[in-house]
C-alpha cells in the first residue's frame, strides 16, 4: 500500500503542470486576458510548490507524514474547484496558489516517506522508479487535457483533477502508514536548521546535481519548442513525436536505473553524469559538423539517460544522512530542484547563446561533480556513498 501512496502522492505536481497545456488559448479566449497571463498561472504555481515546502517540510517531521500529506491533497482539491469556477485570471492565480500549496505538501511528503522507509541504497532505487512515472506525465497528460477541453471546455480540465484529489484523499487516508512524528525530546536534540542541512557535504554534493540536472531537463522543454518548430521547422506532430520518444527513453532508463543503483549508488551516479556530459559535448560536435533534428534529438535521449541515472542516486545519497529529519531535507531538496532548477533556467535563456548552446551549458554544469566524483572514486571508497 506504500508504494501505491508514493506513486499517487508524486503524480500531483506534474499533473496540474501539464494537464491543462492545451486549454490555454481558450482560457485566454474566455477570461478576457492574455496567453502570457494564463502562463503565468504555471510559474506561480511552480514558485508556490518550491518555496512551500521548506514551511511544510518541518511540518511533516513534526505532526507525520500522513497529516501533511492529506492537508496536501484537500488543498490541491479546494484549488482544482477555485480554478473551475474562475472568471478572472485574478481568480485563476488564487486557485493556483492554493493547488501548489496543496502539490508542495504532497511532493515534500513523497520523499520524507522515501527516506522514512528505506536506507540510502534502496531509496535511490525508489526515486528512479517514481521519476519513471513522472514521465508518463509530459507525455501523457497534455493529450487527456486536449480531449478534455475539445469535449468539455477548459474547465473540465480542473475538474478532473479535482476528482484525481479526492480519489486520493480516500486511498492516502489507508495507504501512509499512521507513522508518529519524532518523540518531542528526540526532536529537540536532533532539531537542524536549513542551514545545517545544505551546508552538510553528503546534502550540499548531491542536491546540487539534482539541481542542475533539473535545469538541464527544465531548459531543453522549455527551449526546444521553439528550436525545433521555429528554427527547424518541424510540424506540430513531428515536434509531439519525437518528445514522445524522448519521454519513453527516459522511462525505460528511470526503470532500468534501481538495478544499477542497487549494485552500487555511486557508480549509478557516475553513468549518469558520464552521459549527461557526453550529450553535452555530442550536441557541440554536432553543431559544428552536421546539425539537424536528429542528431540533435539523439544528443538529448543520451542527456535523458543520463538524468534518469543520476536522479535518482544523487536524490537518495542526499537524504540519506537525515534520517530523523527527512521532512525538512526532503523540503531543502525538491525546493532547489523546483525553483533553483527554475531560476537557473530563466537565467540562461537570455545568455546570447544559440538554443542548442545553452542546453549543452546546462548539460556540462555538472563536470565539476563528474570529476569529483572520479577523483574520490580512484582514491578510496566515496564517503557520500
Amino acid at each position: 500500500m506504500l508504494k501505491l501512496a508514493l506513486v499517487l502522492l508524486v503524480i500531483f505536481c506534474p499533473m496540474a503542470i501539464d494537464l491543462y497545456l492545451p486549454a490555454m488559448p481558450q482560457m485566454a479566449d474566455k477570461l478576457d486576458t492574455s496567453i502570457t497571463n494564463i502562463q503565468s498561472s504555471i510559474t506561480v504555481y511552480m514558485l508556490c510548490v518550491g518555496f512551500g515546502q521548506l514551511l511544510l517540510g518541518p511540518l511533516s517531521d513534526r505532526f507525520g507524514r500522513q497529516k501533511i500529506a492529506i492537508f496536501g491533497v484537500f488543498a490541491y482539491f479546494i484549488g482544482s474547484v477555485l480554478a473551475a469556477f474562475s472568471d478572472t485570471v485574478t481568480l485563476l492565480i488564487i486557485a493556483r496558489i492554493i493547488q501548489g500549496i496543496g502539490a508542495a505538501a504532497t511532493f515534500v511528503s513523497t520523499f520524507a516517506l522515501v527516506r522514512d522507509n528505506y536506507n540510502t541504497n534502496k531509496s535511490a532505487q525508489v526515486i528512479s522508479y517514481l521519476n519513471g512515472i513522472v514521465c508518463f506525465i509530459p507525455a501523457l497528460a497534455p493529450i487527456l487535457g486536449a480531449w478534455l477541453t475539445l469535449q468539455f471546455g477548459w474547465q473540465s480540465n480542473f475538474y478532473f483533477l479535482a476528482g484525481f484529489a479526492a480519489i486520493g484523499f480516500i486511498v492516502l487516508l489507508i495507504a501512509i502508514p499512521k507513522r508518529p512524528a519524532i518523540a518531542t525530546q528526540q526532536q529537540t536534540e536532533e532539531k537542524l536548521s536549513y542551514w545545517q542541512i545544505i551546508s552538510h557535504p553528503t546534502f550540499l554534493f548531491n542536491a546540487t546535481i539534482c539541481m542542475l540536472a533539473m535545469g538541464a531537463i527544465l531548459a531543453f522543454v522549455a527551449q526546444a519548442p521553439n528550436y525545433l518548430i521555429n528554427q527547424q521547422g518541424l510540424t506540430e506532430q513531428e515536434f509531439t513525436l519525437w518528445f514522445s520518444i524522448n519521454a519513453t527513453v527516459s522511462i525505460i532508463a528511470s526503470f532500468t536505473a534501481p538495478q544499477l543503483i542497487k549494485r552500487s549508488t555511486s557508480l549509478a551516479l557516475l553513468c549518469g553524469l558520464l552521459l549527461m556530459v557526453s550529450a553535452a559535448c555530442l550536441i557541440l560536435l554536432f553543431q559544428f559538423t552536421f546539425a539537424n533534428v536528429s542528431s540533435f534529438m539523439g544528443a538529448i535521449f543520451v542527456g535523458s539517460m543520463g538524468y534518469s541515472f543520476a536522479m535518482g542516486a544523487a536524490a537518495g545519497n542526499a537524504l540519506g544522512p537525515f534520517k530523523k529529519q527527512a521532512g525538512k531535507a526532503s523540503a531543502l531538496l525538491g525546493m532547489m530542484q523546483m525553483s533553483g532548477a527554475g531560476l537557473i533556467v530563466s537565467l540562461t535563456q537570455y545568455l546570447p547563446l544559440a538554443i542548442p548552446f545553452i542546453i549543452a551549458l546546462h548539460l556540462l554544469s555538472v563536470l565539476p561533480f563528474l570529476l569529483t566524483l572520479k577523483r574520490y572514486q580512484s582514491a578510496a571508497k566515496p564517503s557520500y556513498n
